[in-house]
């Protein structure tokens, strides 16, 4: 991540400074098409690039407070064995013979999860998958294809992103959601491929542990402590599994109805992680000590989180962000049809990398390229569904997507050992999506 701090700072004494000028729309800043101007250089003094770094964590500071939060909650309720008790129970009433399906069936649970509820709000999510998977006898690299996988992977393909899909198509002025066939069946296939992964990642760590990816991670406090046959769920453990439940429901209907965000997810966090210690009667003394010792387990996660920010913060700084986009921009004009397609796709997912963020990214991006789209021959819809491939399959493995970092976090799996695993399915998964983008343009996709 270091590395990426320092490259970015050099790049800002190659690439020229520049900026489109913006205009206001509904309280939100969008760029003007044809508006791209050089400005006096910005390169990034050696003092700046480790003041970008503060300046990161202060502006990622509520995704920072929400991985301490997420922690906190899931100390409580690792400290009452709601979780652990549950997962035995499931695994011990399913029974052992039916670990592919459970695997297959949990991705697709969380796929639907990123769909539907959104990105960030289900951090709180993962570690549930973290012991779900090592009581299967996977390990925690598998427990992030099950749950960060699946999520970003429905989340980035759904047919009703409100930050990508439902962004792009206020700034097309076409009709919200518009052409949801082709994106669900998109998004089918690749929580399918990723599912399917999963299994086969599965296999081969059972007959070759030395295989395992998770090898050396720590894994305490996440495994199941006693023999399957031992477990069942007593009355303070459904009361717990209640609390979050109902926390859940809370937090979708926050976010549906009252345009609810990471802070209120955040103070979600905590009242669950409260009451859940009030109904297992933890002393003061026992809820201090579960809470510290939770931000202590957070705390490296929450750290990466403001880490990552730094480089978008460098980006803004140096000014280079609107030259990169300028210049992809320039390049996709001479090319033909279809590869100008799936070019714009590539040069989004390279945009994403400095700009991550789906609906910033939207509101940077696509004015300008739905003009550029338009004088391609490529429709509104197709140049949508482009830059929502390049930006929701990139999320997997962006390191400055501050999401991404916390919910591996959760999982404590660092980002280069993910990369390795999911890597394979992200280059299955652009195959797929790049053959629907090729069809699009063939039905002139609209």
């Amino acid at each position: 991540m270091f590395g990426i701090i320092v490259l970015v700072t050099l790049l800002t004494y190659v690439i020229p400074a520049g900026t489109y000028e913006r205009v206001l729309i509904d309280g939100r800043s969008t760029v003007v098409p044809n508006s791209y101007k050089t400005i006096s250089p910005t390169p990034i003094g050696f003092l700046d690039m480790f003041k970008a770094i503060p300046l990161g964590f202060k502006t990622a500071v509520e995704i920072i407070f929400v991985v301490f939060a997420g922690g906190i909650m899931f100390g409580f309720m690792e400290k009452s064995k709601a979780i652990e008790n549950a997962v035995g129970t499931l695994v011990k009433n399913l029974g052992l013979g039916h670990k592919h399906h459970i695997i297959v069936i949990m991705t697709f649970i969380y796929g639907l999860l990123g769909i539907a509820v959104g990105y960030e709000n289900n951090i709180a999510m993962v570690p549930i998958a973290a012991v779900l998977s090592l009581a299967l006898g996977g390990d925690l690299i598998l427990a992030t294809g099950i749950s960060v996988g699946a999520m970003t992977i429905g989340f980035g393909l759904s047919p009703i992103n409100p930050y990508t899909v439902g962004t792009g198509h206020k700034i097309a002025e076409l009709p919200l959601f518009s052409g949801a066939l082709l994106r669900s069946v998109l998004c089918f296939m690749g929580l399918c491929i990723m599912a399917l992964y999963n299994v086969k990642y599965f296999k081969k760590i059972s007959l070759n542990p030395e295989k395992s990816l998770g090898r050396g991670l720590d894994i305490s406090e996440l495994t199941l402590s006693r023999p399957l046959q031992e477990y069942r769920m007593s009355g303070n453990n459904w009361m717990v599994i209640s609390l979050f439940i109902a926390g859940l429901v809370a937090i979708v209907y926050g976010v549906f109805n009252l345009n609810w965000y990471i802070n209120e997810l955040s103070a979600v966090f905590l009242v669950i992680a409260l009451l859940c210690g009030l109904v297992s009667k933890m002393s003061a003394t026992n809820m201090s000590e579960t809470t510290l010792k939770a931000v202590a387990l957070a705390a490296p996660g929450a750290f990466m989180v403001g880490f990552a920010t730094s480089i978008k913060v460098l980006m803004e700084m140096g000014n280079i962000g609107d030259t990169i986009s300028h210049q992809l921009s320039i390049w996709l004009q001479d090319l033909p049809l279809y590869a100008s397609a799936i070019c714009m796709s590539i040069s989004q997912g390279i945009i994403n990398f400095f700009i991550p963020s789906g609906s910033g990214q939207a509101l940077a991006t696509l004015p300008v390229m739905l003009p550029l789209g338009e004088s391609l021959g490529l429709t509104r819809q197709i140049t949508i569904l482009a830059f929502q491939i390049g930006d929701g399959l990139s999320n997997l493995v962006n390191p400055t997507l501050g999401g991404l970092i916390a919910m591996l976090s959760m999982c404590r799996v660092p980002i280069d050992r993910w990369i390795r695993f999911i890597f394979p399915v992200l280059i299955s998964v652009l195959f797929v999506a790049f053959l629907a983008l090729i069809f699009a343009v063939a039905i002139h996709y609209s």
